[in-house]
């Protein structure tokens, strides 16, 4: 595990720009590791692996955990109960089923709409100018938190074209009032800063390699 790593991102990171710490395929106690040193947020992309770890780790109280994976539908329910979080919605009827399951499940969780912004057939995700003219329907689900978009880029870019698509994501987000971006990973996280992430999703970095 690279805690130096971490503790040199963290004390690079503007004020407002928080870590998501990417914890899928690394171990609980590999997760208590790091947040025995401050990081309190985790990022996990497959519910029932994520749910193990919860049970091991619901002592710690401090954990803020937020769903970053391909949700589908029959899992919508568990997801809203168990995350604060969900950075990966990625349609209206996905959307719209997470706003019904919260009024019923009482919750309130905290959404970032994933949106796409090239033509990558491996990511899923909301074409900008649908989101613009569902706004005010969007606006109108109850039970739900929107509070920032996600994007993830394609492989492979260079940073200038990595910086043009994050610049893009915050650009849209500025234009719908939302605060959040959640936006770079272990590659490009500085290109991502620089253009207006408040969340940075780090696995391999902060984690090491996946034993």
């Amino acid at each position: 595990m690279y805690l130096s790593n971490y503790l040199k991102i963290k004390s690079k990171l503007p004020s407002n720009v928080k870590i998501l710490a990417v914890s899928k395929g690394f171990k609980s106690q590999e997760i208590k590791t790091i947040q025995n040193i401050g990081q309190n947020d985790f990022g996990e992309s497959k519910f029932q692996e994520a749910f193990e770890k919860q049970l091991i780790l619901k002592d710690l109280q401090q954990i803020t955990w937020h769903f970053i994976g391909r949700i589908q539908s029959n899992k919508i329910r568990k997801i809203v109960q168990n995350f604060k979080y969900i950075h990966s919605v990625d349609s209206l009827e996905k959307l719209q089923k997470i706003s019904h399951v919260s009024y019923l499940e009482k919750k309130n969780p905290l959404i970032m709409l994933q949106v796409k912004l090239s033509d990558d057939p491996n990511k899923g995700g909301f074409n900008p100018e649908l989101l613009k003219l569902k706004w005010g329907e969007i606006q109108e689900l109850k039970n739900i938190t929107l509070t920032g978009l996600m994007t993830i880029n394609p492989k492979g870019l260079s940073s200038k074209e990595n910086s043009k698509l994050f610049k893009k994501c915050r650009s849209l987000a500025d234009s719908l009032q939302l605060p959040d971006c959640s936006m770079g990973m272990s590659g490009d996280w500085e290109e991502a800063i620089d253009a207006g992430s408040t969340w940075l999703r780090l696995g391999s970095l902060i984690f090491g390699d996946k034993s």
